[in-house]
C-alpha cells in the first residue's frame, strides 16, 4: 500500500511546515497565500488603516523555495496587495528587516529554517518584522478552503507593477554594518570560520566584513538543497568539520548559521562548541557592560539558570516565556529588552527587528572580542566563574505525527534521581526543577514530529543522567 498523503495544513510555533511533493505541494502553498491574502484585505487595512497593502516576500535557498514564493507573489497579486519579492534567495532577518524599512503590512518567507531538506515551509512576519501570533495564524487557517483561490501570471504581475523585484539583501547589509562598532573592529586580527551550512546566510559575513583585517573564512557556503543528507541545524552533531577545523587551522572563533540565518551557533579556539545558552549570556553582558545597553532579558522555559543569574546580578528585570521566538518577539515589541534568546540558537538584539539574527549576533561575538581584547574562551571561562557554570542536555524523540503525550505522571514526580523537586513550571510541557539547581524538562515540539527532553546541571555527570532518564521516561509513552 502507498503511504496515504498528508493534505494538512497546520501553522506550529514557527510558521507551517510540510513534506514536498507530500503535503507541501504547489496547491497548498497557494491555499496557504489565498489564507494570508483574506487576513491581508480584511484584518490589516481595517487595523491599520492603510489605502495601500504592501507585503514582503522572500525565500530561502532550499529546493524549490524561489517557485514556491512566485506562487504566493501571484496569489497576493491576484488579490490586490502589492507585493515586494526579494530579487534572490535571503535570510529571513533580512525579510523582517525589509518589512519594516518598506513598510510593509507584513511580510511572507518561504523556508523551514533548520528542517531536513525533504521538508519546506511558510513564515508569516508582521507589520512589526516579527513572527506571528498564534492569533494571526489561527486567523490565516480559518481562511483556508473558504475562498477560491485567485492568482496571475507572474511576470505579467511584475511588468504591470503589482509584483517588484526588490534587494533586501543589501539594505539589510549596510544596516548591520552601521549596527556594529565597524570602527573598532575594523583594525582587530582576529582568525574567524563562518560555516553557513548551504543556507541563505552565505556570503554575508564576508560582505559585512569588507574592509576590516580580520582574517575570515567560509565553509559550506554554496547551495546544497539536500543539506549532505542532514539538517542545516547549529546542533553539535553536525559541526563535526567546523569543530575540526577550528582547532586543527587555530582560528579564534568559528560561527555558524541555520539554513535561514536566524540562528546561531559558535566554536571557541581549540574547537570547543559553544553552547547557544552560553551565547545568550555573552550577548547580555556585552550589550551591557560594553555597549551601555538598558532593559530587560528573555529567556524560554527551556533556558539555561545562568541567565537568571546574569539578570539578578546586574540589576535586569527577567522574562520567561514558552518555546519558540515568537513569545519573545512579543515582548521585544512591548517591553524594553536588551536581549532575547532560545536554546536552539535564536538571538533577538535591541534597536532593531523584534526576531532573531544568526549573522548579527554572530558578529555581536567577535565584537566583544574586540571590546575585551581576549579570545572567546577566556570570557566564557570568565563568565563561569562570576555567574556559574552549567551542563545543558537535550534529546529528541521522533513519535508518529498527531500522536498526543500525557505528561501528567511526569508531572507529580517528586524527587528526581535523589533529588527532592522544588518547582513545578507547566506552562509549555512540564519542567521539574530540583533543590541543587538541577532540572528535567519534557515538551512535545510545535513543528516537528518529536517530543524533547532537556536537562541542566552543575555538573556534565548528573545533567547526562537526568537526560537519560528523561529519555527513558519518552521511550516508556
Amino acid at each position: 500500500m502507498p503511504e496515504q498523503i498528508n493534505t494538512e495544513i497546520k501553522f506550529g510555533t514557527d510558521g507551517w511546515r510540510g513534506v514536498i511533493s507530500d503535503n507541501f505541494t504547489f496547491k497548498n502553498v497557494a491555499i496557504v497565500a489565498q489564507g494570508i491574502s483574506e487576513w491581508v484585505n480584511r484584518h490589516l487595512r481595517k487595523k491599520t488603516g492603510a489605502s495601500a497593502k504592501r507585503v514582503a516576500v522572500g525565500y530561502d535557498t532550499r529546493f524549490l523555495s524561489d517557485e514556491y514564493a512566485r506562487i504566493v507573489s501571484s496569489v497576493l497579486a491576484a488579490n490586490n496587495i502589492e507585493v515586494l519579492h526579494s530579487q534572490g534567495a535571503i535570510p529571513t532577518p533580512a525579510l523582517s528587516f525589509g518589512v519594516i524599512r518598506q513598510e510593509c503590512v507584513a511580510g511572507v518567507m518561504i523556508t523551514a529554517s533548520h528542517n531536513p531538506g525533504k521538508f519546506n515551509g511558510v513564515k508569516i512576519k508582521t507589520g512589526q518584522g516579527g513572527g506571528a501570533s498564534k492569533d494571526i495564524t489561527d486567523t490565516v487557517e480559518d481562511y483556508l478552503y473558504q475562498s477560491e483561490v485567485r492568482t496571475v501570471d507572474f511576470d505579467v504581475a511584475k511588468s504591470e507593477k503589482k509584483i517588484i523585484l526588490h534587494d533586501y539583501k543589501d539594505e539589510y547589509i549596510k544596516f548591520i554594518r552601521d549596527y556594529i562598532d565597524f570602527k573598532k573592529i575594523k583594525s582587530a586580527n582576529f582568525k574567524v570560520l563562518v560555516d553557513a551550512m548551504h543556507g541563505s546566510g552565505n556570503g554575508l559575513m564576508a560582505k559585512v566584513l569588507e574592509g576590516t583585517k580580520i582574517r575570515l573564512s567560509l565553509m559550506r557556503d554554496d547551495v546544497n538543497p539536500s543539506f549532505e543528507g542532514g539538517k542545516p541545524e547549529p546542533v553539535v552533531e553536525y559541526l563535526e568539520e567546523i569543530l575540526r577545523r577550528v582547532k586543527q587551522e587555530k582560528f579564534d572563533l568559528g560561527l555558524v548559521l541555520d539554513g535561514d540565518a536566524d540562528r546561531i551557533a559558535a566554536v571557541a579556539s581549540g574547537g570547543e562548541f559553544i553552547h547557544p545558552q552560553k551565547i545568550l549570556g555573552l550577548l547580555i553582558l556585552h550589550l551591557v557592560r560594553n555597549r551601555g545597553q538598558e532593559g530587560g532579558v528573555v529567556k524560554t522555559i527551556c533556558g539555561t539558570t545562568m541567565i537568571d543569574n546574569i539578570a539578578k546580578k546586574l540589576g535586569l528585570k527577567l522574562f520567561e516565556t514558552p518555546v519558540g521566538f515568537k513569545y519573545i518577539s512579543e515582548l521585544m515589541i512591548t517591553e524594553k529588552i536588551v536581549a532575547g534568546g532560545e536554546e536552539a540558537g535564536g538571538m533577538g538584539l535591541p534597536n532593531y527587528i523584534p526576531e532573531r539574527d544568526g549573522t548579527l549576533a554572530g558578529l555581536l561575538l567577535l565584537e566583544m572580542m574586540v571590546y575585551q581584547k581576549k579570545n572567546i574562551r577566556k570570557i566564557i571561562e570568565d563568565m563561569e566563574k562570576e555567574f556559574g557554570r552549567y551542563s545543558y542536555e537535550r534529546f529528541d524523540l521522533k513519535i508518529r505525527p498527531g500522536t498526543k503525550f500525557d505528561l501528567e505522571a511526569f508531572q507529580k514526580t517528586k524527587r528526581l534521581l535523589g533529588k527532592k523537586v522544588v518547582e513545578m513550571k507547566d506552562f509549555d510541557g512540564v519542567k521539574l526543577i530540583c533543590d541543587d539547581e538541577s532540572w528535567l524538562m519534557l515538551r512535545p515540539s510545535g513543528t516537528e514530529p518529536l517530543v524533547r527532553a532537556y536537562s541542566e546541571a552543575k555538573s556534565a555527570t548528573r545533567a547526562k543522567q537526568l537526560i537519560k532518564y528523561g529519555e527513558s521516561l519518552l521511550k516508556k509513552r
